[in-house]
């Protein structure tokens, strides 16, 4: 983790624990699985889900086909962005006969223990306070080469995602660059209305 980012969240723990919270650190057992287990279940949602943009019935058709077959696939490869197409191959891969119990399955499986270590975590507290990011916010053009290095930065966001927890993140100052930090809050379902209201709060601590 970034130590700018480290330092701004032990600086807002602080200025909790001044004001009376009780501020407990947490042992998360299932922090390196929540990016494989997200990215596992993502990918497949987004191939099924892309399935219907064929070219015929929905999204983007290609001027430039002669037929049926082409129109499928001259649409989807001109359509879909670099990043689309990695998640759709990903995602029909994890969902393919061979492996859909090695990976998908699995990854629910994952999944469930993350929900209930998270579900577990809420009943005894009422907010879980975490980074946004574990780097600042890049900067404007920054292109990285590698995606899997994109794919661990939402170490801290897939979290909400995975458990269907209400989130939010919330701005936290700039670091020494004048780049945006990010601190978030995550609480228990239906709980929205608290979460708003110490969201103001803790901005304006």
């Amino acid at each position: 983790m970034d130590p700018e980012i480290k330092q701004t969240l032990i600086t807002a723990i602080e200025k909790l624990r001044a004001e009376g919270h009780t501020v407990t650190p947490i042992a998360f057992e299932y922090l390196d699985y929540l990016v494989p287990a997200y990215y596992i279940l993502v990918t497949a949602e987004a191939s099924s889900n892309l399935s219907r943009f064929d070219g015929v019935h929905y999204g983007y058709r290609s001027p430039n086909t002669t037929d049926l077959m082409s129109t499928y696939k001259k649409s989807r490869s001109e359509g879909f962005g670099k990043e689309v197409k990695r998640r759709i191959m990903l995602g029909t891969f994890v969902l393919s006969a061979g492996y859909y119990d090695a990976y998908y399955a699995k990854a629910q499986k994952v999944r469930r223990l993350i929900q209930q270590k998270t579900d577990q975590i809420l009943k005894e507290y009422d907010f879980i306070l975490m980074p946004t990011a574990p780097e600042p916010a890049f900067n404007i053009g920054k292109e990285e080469k590698d995606p899997v290095v994109s794919y661990l930065a939402d170490i801290f966001t897939v979290q909400a995602s995975l458990t269907g927890v209400p989130a939010i993140s919330l701005p936290a100052g700039n670091n020494s660059k004048g780049l945006p930090l990010g601190l978030q809050l995550l609480t228990k379902h239906f709980n929205e209305q608290e979460l708003l209201s110490f969201s103001k709060y803790f901005v304006e601590l």
